[in-house]
């Protein structure tokens, strides 16, 4: 069952950003994930807290999706975003179609 990170995230440093994106696309790639949000325009519809920018990547499972996170190539990633951003991240399972 296909699993998804799920990020609400504030940039921070924009050159630092640039530098986590370009390294976080990589080891998505390399452990099968895909894009399918990635920081397009949010409108708020309900509730009071102004959206921030949001990126949802699609995992084949959860297992997939925790060795992509915990992976040495990520562990890079991770340190440049200390610095580029703030976030939520959140893993979800995805439900299985009837």
């Amino acid at each position: 069952m296909a699993a998804y990170v799920i990020s609400e995230v504030e940039v921070r440093d924009p050159a630092a950003f640039e530098a986590y994106r370009a390294l976080a696309a990589e080891t998505i790639a390399q452990y099968d994930g895909r894009y399918l949000v990635r920081g397009g325009k949010a409108e708020l519809a309900e509730g009071n807290l102004p959206p921030k920018a949001i990126i949802i990547v699609e995992f084949a499972s959860m297992a997939r999706l925790k060795e992509w996170y915990a992976s040495r190539e990520y562990a890079e990633a991770l340190k440049v975003r200390q610095t580029a951003l703030e976030r939520r991240l959140l893993f979800v399972e995805g439900t299985p179609v009837p």
